[in-house]
């Protein structure tokens, strides 16, 4: 508990010297004014389709707005994760764990070691679901204070989850595939919630709060607060800031909606049949010097033995075989945890 970067008693006066990153590692963003695309999801479904498809293909990256995710569920999550943050050290002492097993926690990227060393300026509080409706075995492997945040919880997880399912709809139906090819085990293992926690940072520019990665699960909803903080991976090496949009969802797609609908085909092929957008593009955090930043990131994971494998369908309108090997969601993990995030290292574990 003593590490937790947000603890009432942590002096940030300096940035320690394992929280530094070397110079290559932390390269600033871009001064392009490159934004994200918003995407209204009220508007005509063909036009909402080929928005989320475009967007796909520019940056990988988008915003959603108008996507059904009631405004009281939004607020009061805000407010329930601030207050966590905030609770005297003996009411969260309990929750914390180092043990990255644990499906419910709370830890701090600052006894996080990386390949070099360097330790993340993030406390995380995770949370897992694995059932729908939620049961009450789920709900009370949840913290308790501050008041109401189970019910906070369920009431935002539940219609972040709806939300997911829905533009995974979309990308089927952009791609040529059945409307519900990821339900059943492709989207049916543990939704997780990561409330991410950066407090100010004496030293922002030579630290991280993440570091460059791609997501694991099949598609990732971020509610990034208002405080700016992520940065994805653009064309050339450069990184770009994301501007938080009031209300707005930020979406990305995991590697594992990647290995259903990219990597069937050649880099060609691919960018005919899927024009080229579904991959896992990487990104990062960074800290503020002055204001605390929380968000709040939803990952919907196939289960466990689900196959990680190219979909049937269009490995034969490609005419091609598969380019990467197909293993169970547990063994990627396995291997996911080994290599790293980064996407280059984990396209070379399962490249055929």
């Amino acid at each position: 508990m003593a590490s937790l970067l947000s603890s009432a008693a942590a002096s940030h006066e300096t940035l320690p010297d394992s929280f530094v990153f070397p110079a290559d590692e932390r390269p600033p963003a871009s001064s392009a004014a490159v934004e994200l695309p918003v995407i209204d999801l009220s508007a005509p479904r063909d036009e909402v389709r080929r928005a989320v498809l475009d967007a796909g293909k520019e940056l990988g990256f988008f915003q959603v707005v108008n996507h059904g995710v009631p405004e009281a569920a939004m607020r009061g999550m805000d407010a329930a994760c601030e207050e966590f943050f905030a609770l005297p050290a003996e009411h969260k002492a309990a929750f914390y764990s180092e043990d990255a097993s644990k499906p419910n926690r709370l830890f701090s990227g600052s006894v996080y070691r990386a390949g070099g060393g360097e330790r993340y300026w993030r406390d995380c509080l995770r949370l897992a679901c694995s059932a729908f409706p939620v049961d009450d075995a789920t709900r009370n492997a949840w913290p308790d204070k501050p008041r109401r945040i189970r019910e906070v919880v369920e009431r935002f997880l539940v219609a972040t989850r709806a939300l997911g399912m829905e533009l995974l709809r979309l990308l089927c139906e952009g791609v040529g595939l059945r409307p519900d090819y990821f339900a059943g085990e492709l989207s049916g293992g543990d939704v997780i919630v990561n409330v991410n926690h950066y407090p100010p940072c004496p030293d922002p520019a030579r630290t991280l709060g993440l570091p460059p990665h791609c997501d694991r699960n099949l598609i990732t909803l971020l509610r990034q607060g208002d405080v700016p903080g992520l940065q994805v991976a653009y064309r050339g090496g450069d990184w770009i800031d994301v501007r938080p949009v009031p209300g707005a969802f930020v979406v990305n797609f995991g590697h594992q909606l990647e290995a259903r609908l990219r990597q069937s085909f050649s880099d060609n092929a691919c960018d005919i049949a899927t024009n080229g957008l579904l991959k896992s593009v990487e990104h990062r955090a960074i800290p503020d010097a002055t204001r605390p930043r929380t968000s709040v990131a939803t990952f919907i994971m196939p289960t466990e033995d689900c196959l990680v494998a190219p979909a049937e369908e269009l490995v034969a309108a490609a005419g091609e075989g598969p380019r990467y090997r197909a293993v169970t969601f547990r063994d990627f993990m396995e291997v996911y945890k080994a290599v790293g995030a980064r996407r280059e290292s984990v396209e070379k574990a399962f490249k055929i």
